[in-house]
């Protein structure tokens, strides 16, 4: 057992360690405080207080257990309920503090920074106080002794205690001068040699992107999408699944882009880079010499629409889309893409346990305005491009502007909330992740949409079920109208002449007669126009049938023939666009295109009706059945074959909307006349 000297000999070990991290501690803690910059000097700052501040945590308990040992027995009420309360408050502050270390900072739990701040400076408030009452009640007879006022600290050790945190400081001021990369990146960029400027004196045209210090932007400054991965795993896998990734990487996107690079050049490139591979376009790679997003292997192929792709959007200079946004590169943490990996978990560290600057850059307000996503779902091509004129394409923007979901119309169809692109393709889900809400959600990154046959291609069966179900949520709908007659008893019972059109009348058909049919098909639930996107090398019809009680077919209109080819004579929804010498576009060349024979889609909140006629066979077995139903494929087939080349499979066909009907067949009896 440790006799009382022991004890005060251990104490007096432990309170200089104790007392220097605590000083270290509280002036790091504070300057962090009063200093709230962004600034290499802030980070070494932080790094000391994390480490003066966990050294104090694991010294001072057992200090604490021998200041306790040594003073339970005097009877001074005041100072041993503050020196308690130091003991409470140093548990909330190092446990918050620990937990900060770990864990890092996140909206959900942004309470823990609260209770560390506060616990921090109730405790050195506290402390001050336990001292005040330690020095007024400390009986005459042991302020005399030889040991002193403060009997655990030795002679000397306040000279010792100044000289260790004077030296501290002037190591964080030498390693604040000595860092060698600044946090904000250089404002011109690097340097890119021999850039070839084929569309005028900017250097991203044709693509309508711009950068905030109107240069270009190194790689890692936009793709570093894996880095980010560390700290938001389940937002990252759900990005990795997305077509976001998979933008450049496309093998129907690579064959379009190594078609424009034959015809047009590398520049010509920038025109589609801009969307589908920003870190080939803003880093200067789309000049003679250099490699385009479809190249495999290549840091844009490899990232398609990065992380910073999206989050390093500044402005929108204008929402006419072709990448019409402005790209403005993080300011970085210290060890920012270095390659050594303890520096590599100190950059995340640091970035983990005060993401405010990392939050200002990245979150951006923009980010929610769907005109965002205008920047690349709207599209336009100029005389530069197909030499013709300028020609607008893809607008799935404006399709929604003029929507009843944008409230941007005086009337209303089916919704009274405001309902923009990302709350349909980036819907709330739960998550751990640091950027969670106080609900603990997120928006969702894998964006569903209607590409199929990529997660299909790459065997990811969760992407394409949570595809198809985003396909099949009931948002488009279809009912087959049933053919009443006007030429038929409605009831046994007298009915006044003057309200029968009021009842509704029954259905059927006779042998050998004409049978029409309506199917009405309803935009009710897509935000834009149905079908959105690609839709000239998409595939989107109604198949429709009739059979008879026997299973015998009697007419048909949208069937795959046994080639996967669609009836050509079907019911499509899509766009044909044309040449210049009038011919059809099928390869998407867009670079070719300059108008469009055909387009037929169906607007948000509207409907189309489509009309079937036949003739009842004299040998059909009542009641007949007609089915129909909205079918959807990814790619048409003679698009598919020719760019996807050996990767070529069989694309399923979505059913998104569906309905059936049986009618009976009559035999109409002849009227003979006898005289």
């Amino acid at each position: 057992m440790l006799n009382k000297i022991d004890i005060l000999l251990s104490e007096r070990s432990l309170a200089k360690w104790v007392n220097m991290l605590l000083l270290a501690a509280i002036l790091t803690g504070l300057s962090a405080i009063v200093v709230s910059t962004h600034s290499v000097w802030s980070q070494w700052n932080l790094l000391l207080h994390v480490l003066s501040g966990g050294a104090f945590s694991l010294f001072v308990l057992p200090y604490f257990y021998f200041h306790f040992r040594r003073t339970l027995g005097f009877r001074r009420a005041g100072v041993l309920s503050s020196g308690l309360l130091l003991l409470l408050l140093f548990c909330f502050a190092a446990a918050s503090g620990w937990h900060m270390v770990y864990y890092g900072q996140s909206e959900k739990l942004g309470w823990i920074f609260d209770v560390h701040l506060i616990s921090s400076l109730s405790f050195f408030s506290i402390l001050i106080l336990h001292i005040f009452l330690h020095i007024k009640y400390l009986p005459i007879h042991r302020r005399k002794s030889e040991l002193g006022v403060f009997p655990s600290i030795t002679k000397g050790s306040g000279k010792w205690l100044l000289k260790i945190n004077v030296s501290l400081q002037a190591l964080v001021l030498i390693a604040t001068l000595l860092y060698p990369t600044p946090l904000v990146p250089v404002a011109s960029g690097p340097v890119v040699d021999n850039y070839e400027y084929s569309y005028g004196e900017h250097p991203f045209r044709p693509s309508q992107t711009e950068v905030s210090h109107r240069g270009f932007v190194a790689e890692e400054d936009i793709g570093n999408s894996f880095s980010c991965i560390n700290c938001h795993q389940e937002i990252g896998q759900q990005w990795i699944a997305s077509m976001h990734q998979q933008a450049a990487s496309d093998p129907a996107y690579v064959t379009n882009i190594t078609l424009m690079v034959e015809k047009k050049g590398i520049a010509a490139s920038r025109y589609c880079e801009g969307c589908h591979a920003p870190i080939a376009l803003l880093s200067g790679q789309l000049s003679v010499g250099g490699k385009h997003g479809g190249i495999s292997g290549t840091l844009a192929n490899i990232q398609g629409i990065s992380c910073m792709s999206c989050h390093g959007i500044q402005s929108l200079p204008h929402i006419k889309g072709v990448a019409s946004y402005e790209f403005t590169p993080a300011t970085r943490y210290l060890f920012a893409n270095s390659k050594i990996p303890l520096l590599q978990v100190l950059h995340d560290q640091l970035l983990k346990m005060d993401p405010s600057q990392h939050k200002r850059d990245l979150g951006n307000p923009i980010l929610k305005d769907p005109k965002v996503c205008a920047t690349c779902h709207t599209q336009f091509m100029d005389k530069d491009m197909n030499d013709w004129g300028w020609v607008k394409m893809q607008d799935d923007y404006g399709a929604w502007a003029a929507s009843p979901f944008s409230q941007h119309q005086a009337g209303n169809f089916a919704s009274e909330s405001y309902l923009r692109c990302q709350d349909c393709h980036m819907p709330l889900v739960s998550s751990n992740d640091p950027s969670a809400n106080a609900s603990g959600l997120v928006r969702a990154h894998h964006f569903p949409g209607a590409n199929t046959f990529l997660p299909l291609m790459r065997g990811d069966t969760k992407q394409f079920e949570a595809t198809k179900a985003f396909l099949q949520a009931n948002k488009i709908r279809l009912q087959i109208d049933p053919p009443h007659r006007k030429d038929t008893i409605q009831s046994l019972q007298f009915i006044d002449e003057s309200i029968r059109n009021s009842e509704e009348a029954s259905y059927f058909y006779y042998l050998g007669e004409m049978a029409k049919i309506e199917v009405i098909i309803s935009n009710s639930g897509v935000g834009h126009n149905f079908p959105g996107g690609t839709i000239d090398i998409n595939e989107v019809w109604v198949e429709f049938r009739v059979s008879d009680s026997a299973g015998d077919i009697v007419y048909t209109s949208g069937e795959i023939d046994i080639d996967g080819e669609v009836d050509p004579e079907a019911y499509f929804y899509r766009s044909m666009p044309v040449d210049r010498a009038g011919m059809l576009v099928w390869k998407h060349d867009l670079f070719n295109r300059v108008g469009e024979a055909f387009r037929r889609v169906i607007k948000a909140g509207e409907s189309d009706i489509v009309k079937y006629q036949f003739v009842v066979p004299s040998w059909v077995r009542s009641p007949l059945t007609v089915s129909a139903r909205v079918r959807y494929r990814k790619l048409n087939n003679r698009y598919a074959r020719w760019a996807l080349k050996d990767k070529y499979f069989a694309i399923p066909a979505i059913d998104m909307a569906w309905d059936s009907l049986e009618i009976p067949v009559k035999i109409r009896k002849e009227v003979t006349s006898h005289n």
